[in-house]
């Protein structure tokens, strides 16, 4: 069965930011959710090869070699084939509207032979609601037309369609030079579907969509090394954020697995506040400030949504709804056979003290770097801060949303004392008001709890929670966020013990970083799970840091971070985690990871562009 599967790092990824799409390598597209991100599915052959629904274009006969790339500087996504007889590629992309639709999702794939002559076959098999919904198919003489009782799907075809097993298929040949274009318009409700559309339109779709993107990531300030990949994690993100609210959603698919066969498996097609705050400060790095303060104004909706207790919720859908029920989809085989596939996520009713220093730090630069924020703001900012001075010494559910018992988390306090530090930080330079004494007296409290029960005398290392003697990569995070020194001697000590191999008690292996033991932490699930991605980028900026201390570390910290690149896709992209055979493991593509690479190349950068025994 596994051998029906792609891996899931052959899959690149187009859209318009509204939905997206993964091509697979082998020109097939085997995940799309319409109209939106976290919509029901149209194709979902990535969770279950047999009933899932996919949209391929492949060549038909012989031995196949397969190349992918973007155009430069673009989303645009070419499939290359190189046949027996000739070399063909399909063009793929969403295109990008002035006023977008909001209701209808398109696809255009321009298939043409570059060289030589190539046969192709195209079949399109949509399976509605992750193959829930049956749909009624009707041909026409421009394409067909496949209709659920809540989707329509019409595909567009020069070129007459036959109608097989609920869906399309047609085999054609192209010589040097011929093209043809298929057009997938999916719309939701009772919106006519009417064909859609010709060569000379699909081709000037092309051409606004490639200025779009090349317009847009002119903007970008930065210039330093590794500026491809710190490029491509920026176009990575912008597709992950849903452009009618500024919203950003965690990764682009739900539940592809962190172990194969395993039941780590969630859906990420939602807006973390902790994920979406981080995206805000890569966007910020680099220059996308219309980003950031777009996304500012979708939280500043949901902290007026502040119910009786004064918190918000760890997640939210991209529109803002509250409840993101978890439901399980037994009837499909999941990835790989990786059960059960999760729609919906039970963790947006977890406690999870953390996402108050991210967001109050992604506030504090936006008004810094952006738009200034208001007072009304402001008066919902001092409602959660005072909460959170009355309930960070609580247990919670902590970063990695465990679902064994809660703990007082170090990572967690650590975020309260930020989220208190930057609301005292903003309210200076604003001279805004607030409970600025009793704000100052707790901030030192936890600052000197964490010192006193975050730290293990026998480990020599700040550990997961209060009284373990389990490491967290979490902790990392430390100096990133100015609560240590990145050189003081209990931060130098912390770095060297995560650095050991698992074997001796670290966390880190040939470079790649484990976020905590899963057999010394209980996090309520069975299983184990691959390096996490954005721990080893938050392993090279902590290194970088700590390089005022040790050149060694600054040597170490670009290794490490070398390696990490060659372990990203043929397209610069990543998961969420990467499994024992280098492959990717986790939702695709993440944002955190391309959020982490981003701030680690920015600040690794800055570090190598100046005099080696800099001190700042």
């Amino acid at each position: 069965m596994k051998d029906k599967y792609q891996p899931i790092e052959n899959y690149g990824l187009i859209g318009d930011m509204h939905s997206l799409a993964l091509v697979g390598r082998d020109g097939s597209i085997d995940w799309m959710c319409a109209p939106y991100f976290d919509s029901s599915s149209i194709f979902a052959k990535i969770l279950d090869s047999e009933i899932g629904g996919s949209f391929f274009v492949k060549p038909l006969f012989g031995e196949v070699a397969r190349k992918q790339l973007y155009l430069p500087e673009t989303n645009v996504l070419t499939t290359r084939f190189f046949c027996e007889h000739g070399v063909g590629e399909i063009t793929d992309f969403m295109p990008i509207y002035e006023k977008p639709l909001l209701k209808t999702r398109i696809i255009i794939r321009q298939v043409r032979a570059v060289r030589g002559s190539v046969k192709f076959i195209m079949g399109c098999r949509p399976a509605f609601d992750f193959a829930r919904k049956d749909h009624e198919t009707k041909l026409s003489p421009e394409g067909i037309q496949f209709t659920s009782d809540a989707h329509q799907v019409f595909l567009s075809s020069p070129l007459p369609l036959t109608e097989n097993n609920n869906g399309a298929e047609i085999e054609f040949e192209l010589s040097r030079g011929q093209q043809c274009t298929f057009v997938l318009k999916v719309i939701e409700g009772e919106l006519r579907c009417d064909p859609w559309m010709f060569e000379e339109e699909a081709d000037q779709c092309f051409n606004k969509t490639v200025r779009f993107w090349r317009n847009w990531i002119s903007k970008s300030t930065y210039r330093g090394r590794w500026r491809e990949m710190v490029d491509r994690s920026a176009f990575a993100l912008k597709l992950l954020t849903f452009q009618p609210t500024g919203a950003i959603i965690a990764a682009g698919t739900t539940s592809l697995p962190e172990e194969i066969s395993g039941v780590r498996n969630w859906d990420y097609r939602y807006t973390w506040v902790r994920d979406a705050a981080f995206t805000v400060y890569a966007f910020i790095r680099i220059g996308f400030v219309e980003e950031a303060n777009h996304f500012m104004k979708w939280m500043e909706e949901r902290c007026k949504e502040l119910g009786t207790n004064d918190t918000l919720q760890i997640m939210y859908g991209i529109d803002g709804r509250h409840e993101l029920t978890e439901e399980c989809l037994d009837h499909l085989d999941g990835y790989m056979g990786s059960r059960p596939v999760r729609i919906g996520n039970a963790a947006y009713s977890q406690k999870q003290l953390d996402i108050y220093g991210e967001l109050l730090d992604a506030i504090y630069l936006c008004n810094k770097y952006g738009t200034p924020i208001s007072y009304e703001f402001w008066t919902y900012i001092v409602r959660l801060v005072d909460w959170v001075c009355e309930n960070w010494n609580t247990k919670d559910e902590g970063v990695w949303e465990v679902r064994g018992e809660p703990q007082h988390f170090v990572y967690s306090k650590l975020m309260c004392w930020v989220a208190i530090d930057r609301a005292l930080r903003l309210a200076d330079k604003r001279s805004f008001p607030g409970n600025k004494e009793y704000w100052e007296k707790v901030r030192d409290e936890i600052f000197n709890e964490i010192m006193a029960k975050g730290w293990s005398t026998d480990k020599q290392a700040f550990v997961q929670y209060f009284g373990s003697s389990n490491l967290d990569a979490a902790n990392l995070m430390m100096p990133l966020t100015f609560f240590v020194s990145p050189t003081d001697p209990r931060m130098l000590r912390t770095l060297d013990a995560i650095l050991k191999d698992p074997s001796e008690g670290g966390l880190v292996a040939n470079s790649l970083v484990y976020r905590y033991n899963v057999d010394e932490t209980c996090d309520g699930l069975p299983g184990h799970e691959g390096t996490f991605n954005i721990c080893t980028f938050w392993l090279v900026e902590a290194l970088t840091r700590a390089a005022q201390e040790n050149s060694r570390y600054l040597d170490e910290a670009r290794m490490i971070f070398e390696k990490m690149l060659g372990f990203a896709n043929h397209l610069g992209l990543y998961a969420e985690q990467i499994g024992d055979h280098g492959e990717a493991l986790g939702n695709y593509p993440q944002a955190f990871t391309h959020i982490a690479l981003i701030s680690a190349a920015f600040n690794l950068n800055t570090s190598l562009s100046k005099p080696r025994g800099w001190r700042e």
